[in-house]
């Protein structure tokens, strides 16, 4: 008879999920903020504010998910080097809980990625391993995975079931909660944005599960496979370059995306984001990221519809981090220049949305 035993390997297991789980205890919900519309307009706007989760934005969710996952499923054990493919925000979250667990960390990110999330990884100890092509971060963050015989997270396959979709304080089941005291308690719409397709994903199915009449929209920048693969049924669909929208966009459909849980798509214009979140950012006096911008062109959009049919209603969308990340891109002048964006021209077209 042979036996192998690694029973001792639980007492990491479950000193990790209870650390993890304390910063959750510890972290207040995030706030739902009113944004300021016309009264007479009869559709409320709300921002759900993930940028004051302890990592500054909507991804801090996700990586706590993603760890509790991989440390569940017996992916990550003690001293397990975690690789990440990422843009920017998962990575700084995934750092951020790797150093909590005492776990070498690597994000395997786009060369145009901002300077500020490469900082904000290094500041919690975790190193940046920067591609030429966008395309190629999951391939080369796999490569060093088997390499360093560590785990690649993987939040592209795996955030659309690392949550619980059915509650369990998921941002679905936190903004229902919020908004029932308000004067149109069950949202008409709720917006996001596509980075992995796991929000919408939880979103969609715990709207179902709870039998709400709310529509989901999701928005998807330029550069973007998601719109295309949404509106030809092509999962293969793929686009050529990366987003320059931070945290959402990629040059494929992900795993994670469930498209029959989506009831509109929105492809917006990196212009006219740009042009919002800097009008919106003037508005709420704070700078507010660029998936934001993102996401308040197709609500505002959507606001314009209901106003013309006559319809109330409330809206909730996403402010999914802060605009303090990108001083040196969204809200720099040469940069868009740089960019061939013009901004003067993406504010005329935004004109008829927006309240004097």
């Amino acid at each position: 008879m042979q036996s192998i035993d690694r029973s001792r390997n639980r007492l990491w297991t479950n000193w990790a999920i209870t650390t993890v789980e304390a910063d959750a205890n510890r972290s207040a919900d995030t706030h739902l903020l009113v944004f300021p519309l016309p009264p007479a307009w009869g559709v409320d706007l709300y921002l759900k504010d993930e940028s004051t989760h302890p990592t500054g934005s909507l991804k801090h969710r996700l990586a706590r998910s993603l760890f509790l996952y991989a440390i569940c499923n017996g992916w990550i054990d003690e001293g397990t080097p975690v690789i990440e493919a990422s843009s920017g925000s998962t990575a700084v979250s995934e750092a951020y809980f790797a150093r909590m667990l005492g776990l070498p960390f690597t994000a395997v990110m786009p060369e145009s990625t901002s300077r500020s999330k490469i900082a904000a990884i290094e500041s919690y100890g975790g190193k940046a391993h920067l591609v030429r092509e966008a395309g190629a971060v999951c391939a080369e963050a796999e490569r060093l995975a088997a390499e360093t015989g560590g785990h690649f997270m993987d939040q592209f396959t795996y955030a659309e079931r690392a949550t619980d979709w059915r509650g369990n304080n998921n941002i679905a089941e936190s903004v229902f909660e919020q908004m029932s005291l308000e004067r149109h308690p069950v949202p008409a719409w709720i917006v996001v944005g596509a980075g992995t397709g796991g929000t919408s994903a939880t979103i969609g199915r715990y709207v179902r599960y709870r039998k709400y009449a709310t529509n989901l929209c999701v928005v998807d920048p330029e550069h973007s496979a998601f719109f295309d693969g949404w509106r030809e049924g092509d999962p293969e669909a793929s686009s050529e370059r990366g987003s320059r929208i931070e945290g959402i966009g990629r040059p494929r459909v992900e795993p994670s995306f469930i498209p029959d849980l989506v009831d509109r798509m929105v492809k917006v214009d990196d212009a006219e984001s740009i042009a919002c979140l800097r009008w919106a950012s003037e508005r709420l006096g704070r700078r507010l990221g660029g998936s934001t911008g993102t996401n308040l062109v197709a609500a505002l959009s959507i606001i314009n519809e209901m106003r013309e049919a006559g319809r109330l209603g409330s809206i909730v969308t996403l402010l999914c981090d802060s605009g303090r990340r990108y001083g040196n891109t969204y809200f720099d002048d040469d940069w868009v220049a740089d960019q061939g964006i013009d901004l003067e021209a993406a504010a005329e077209r935004l004109a008829p949305l927006l309240p004097d």
